[in-house]
């Protein structure tokens, strides 16, 4: 299985703007560039290019990808707002900072945006899901 990241513009659930998944390599230290953005329009350039890189990306206009309603089951979800923030499983955002980050998975749990009516779980390439057969 893949290591899935979500990606949003703002951290306020009534404001977050998705901007897509991926499936592979979702982890602070494979998404550098993004992580060390300096202002939101190169966020979301940085998370554009990813998202067209590989098969992997899902872009909003596919539908949300995953069979969760929301980014607190997803590996790693990033939010610029004023800085690079990333979760990790749901948990209290913290800031990139351009480091190296592992978020914990434990402790308090913050609220993400329900993506239920986007919905369009895919179990293809851009799921992160490996299947193999013996």
């Amino acid at each position: 299985m893949g290591t899935r990241a979500d990606f949003y513009v703002g951290r306020e659930i009534a404001t977050m703007e998705w901007l897509g998944s991926i499936a592979w390599d979702g982890y602070p230290e494979s998404l550098r560039k993004i992580c060390q953005s300096r202002d939101e329009s190169e966020y979301r350039n940085e998370v554009a290019a990813r998202l067209c890189e590989g098969d992997d990306g899902t872009t909003p206009d596919q539908g949300w990808p995953w069979p969760w309603s929301d980014s607190g089951t997803t590996d790693y979800a990033y939010a610029y707002d004023n800085a690079v923030w990333c979760s990790s499983f749901g948990s209290e955002w913290k800031t990139t900072g351009g480091a190296d980050m592992k978020p914990e998975e434990s402790g308090p749990k913050i609220s993400f945006a329900d993506m239920t009516d986007r919905k369009a779980v895919t179990f293809g390439p851009r799921s992160g899901l490996m299947i193999f057969r013996v």
